[in-house]
């Protein structure tokens, strides 16, 4: 009998633990974000537990790849995603996210400028912004190029680093501003062409294009216009340098949306605000990106971010259009291969 009971009783013990686990893990709110973001320099590490800390609500973050990467996964998932909220999708690539992801008027929409918000549905917040650029190593001994023509001239064979455009919304970013400089016909095709001999590599991602920059394989990456500000903060040095072009550079902007049929909108709700509020300061440091938040008051290490006077919102583009010139850019390094 008594052999009996304490089976009852370990067996009640193990139903109620794995119970209070199953709570637990419902309890716990699941973002998707870049991988940047996630990385050991990226703003989670000081983000998740402060918000962690301040609101008792548990956060999962899954690192997703790069920002089309992410969507790819969540469109994949469909209905079944683990993703309460996604973090990290650009204006360019917003409209594959829209189907996924549901409105939510934020009070803080009132501290973000209206030339910011690229979804009038809100849908996709902004959190923050920058412009596209190439970053030059201003100690390797080549000429500072003074346009996206000047790129392609033959002392800068092999020394490029470019970006994936089907894979990454840096390298996105290229195409459509090549678009706006060449429009799509024969200047757009040889520009591409000069820059497949200049190109070193093309990653498939930001994070190993800036890591292979920053380990000297290449001295000029393509990057943002505020990624000096990570190396003034971080390395002391003004070594490397954004380079701003007369004819204009693409802009690009980042959303958070909460993911269409999640049980956790109140702390996904939460979270946005927190990503839109005390979070901006430490994304826009982290990150190198200007805040969307109209408050927040820059450190003096931004002054080392160049902003362009001529800036593109292809974010807007018909995705048609942005396919197009994917598929263009494709042939083209097929045909060169």
């Amino acid at each position: 009998m008594k052999k009996a009971l304490f089976i009852m009783l370990f067996a009640f013990a193990a139903l109620s633990a794995v119970m209070a686990q199953a709570a637990a893990e419902e309890d716990v709110l699941t973002v998707y974000s870049y991988d940047s973001f996630a990385s050991d320099w990226g703003p989670a590490g000081k983000l998740i537990p402060a918000f962690e800390e301040e609101t008792g609500i548990k956060v999962n973050l899954v690192s997703a790849g790069d920002g089309v990467e992410m969507i790819s996964r969540v469109e994949l998932e469909g209905e079944d995603t683990n993703a309460d909220v996604i973090l990290g999708v650009t204006d360019d690539f917003a409209y594959r996210a829209y189907p996924y992801i549901e409105s939510y008027e934020s009070p803080v929409l009132s501290d973000i400028p209206d030339e910011l918000k690229f979804d009038p549905e809100n849908r996709l917040i902004p959190f923050d912004y920058g412009a596209f650029a190439f970053v030059w190593d201003s100690e390797c001994g080549l000429d500072k190029p003074k346009s996206l023509s000047d790129l392609t001239d033959s002392q800068y064979e092999n020394k490029v680093i470019l970006i994936d455009p089907r894979t990454s919304s840096v390298g996105l970013g290229l195409l459509l501003w090549t678009y706006n400089i060449y429009g799509d016909g024969e200047e757009f095709e040889s520009w591409w062409k000069a820059m497949k001999d200049n190109a070193l590599t093309i990653a498939d991602g930001w994070s190993s294009a800036y890591g292979l920059f920053t380990e000297g394989e290449a001295p000029i990456v393509l990057s943002y216009t505020t990624s000096p500000v990570y190396h003034v903060m971080n390395d002391n040095t003004t070594r490397y340098q954004a380079i701003v072009f007369p004819e204009g550079h693409e802009a690009t902007i980042e959303g958070i949306g909460i993911v269409k049929g999640t049980d956790k909108r109140e702390e996904a709700e939460k979270f946005v605000d927190f990503i839109l509020t005390e979070a901006q300061i430490d994304i826009a440091v982290a990150n190198s990106m200007y805040p969307v938040n109209s408050s927040i008051e820059l450190p003096d290490a931004f002054d080392w971010a160049p902003k362009p006077d001529v800036l593109f919102r292809s974010g807007a583009t018909d995705p048609a259009k942005v396919e197009e010139l994917q598929t263009k850019w494709l042939e083209i390094m097929t045909e060169i291969n």
